[in-house]
């Protein structure tokens, strides 16, 4: 049975959309069976795997709103192993539908009972807000990655998204764990960045994972050609640290075995 992990910050720009792509990118190169599922109305997961949001017909809105099934709007993306659950536009307005709903929390956690059995992880790009969609997703997830930026603001908001995970663990899914605090957009020349990950690191201690996500263009270029960083650049700087997160998080799950040295690049290098 696979394991439904969510990528979720209220805070926008974190690198959520970005982390949702490749980790499930690179645990699919890994030769896990992984379907990423875009739960954002902006579509950029959609996108970033090589789907115009303008031709999706049917998304991940209508297994929500009409109890359409997910095996039949599934999309094969161009790396292997790799499926997506497509969004549109159109998922903005889910909230309004579902609100007055039974089990209006637990929708999406339905629709993916019916294909969890088929994948070894299922990835949920959560949308920038703590709205109903968000809720939804996770009440579906066994666990959720935060990301969070190396820079001034990074706790910013933080406290409120760990007070709504609680909230959801005491009331609709007692099961829901912490996968981890991610540190993103690290730049290596700002002493900011140093501060940011020994505040975090402090603060957090244990939750926070080892890999940490260094600033790397070539993650900003991969999106504008509709690919993952690990088909677009498997040597850089980005597809390293992406693949070195997909690794610690099979290792947290007792699925691979990692050395201290194997689980994160040196962060110093140039």
């Amino acid at each position: 049975m696979g394991k439904i992990i969510s990528v979720a910050n209220q805070k926008g720009g974190v690198g959520k959309t970005t982390t949702a792509i490749n980790l499930a990118a690179s645990l699919a190169v890994l030769e896990y069976k992984t379907l990423l599922i875009d739960a954002d109305p902006q579509a950029n997961s959609t996108s970033g795997v090589g789907f115009d949001p303008k031709n999706i017909k049917t998304s991940i809105y209508e297994c929500l709103v009409n109890d359409i099934e997910p095996h039949d709007i599934i999309l094969n993306t161009s790396t292997p192993n790799l499926d997506l659950l497509p969004a549109h536009i159109d998922l903005v307005g889910a909230e309004l539908e579902i609100v007055n709903l039974p089990n209006r929390e637990k929708m999406m956690r339905l629709a993916l009972a019916k294909i969890k059995d088929s994948y070894d992880f299922i990835i949920i790009d959560c949308s920038p807000s703590l709205g109903l969609v968000t809720v939804n997703a996770l009440t579906a997830s066994d666990s959720v990655i935060i990301p969070v930026q190396c820079e001034y603001f990074a706790l910013e908001g933080l406290g409120k998204l760990l007070q709504t995970i609680k909230i959801i663990q005491t009331r609709l899914n007692p099961e829901l764990e912490i996968e981890g605090i991610l540190l993103t957009m690290y730049d290596i020349r700002l002493r900011l960045s140093n501060q940011v990950v020994e505040e975090v690191k402090t603060h957090f201690q244990q939750m926070v994972f080892d890999t940490i996500i260094q600033r790397n263009t070539k993650l900003g270029e991969a999106p504008s050609f509709g690919e993952t960083i690990i088909m677009y650049d498997a040597s850089s700087k980005g597809a390293i640290n992406y693949l070195n997160l997909a690794r610690e998080v099979l290792q947290k799950n007792e699925l691979t075995k990692m050395t201290d040295s194997e689980k994160i690049i040196d962060i110093n290098q140039n």
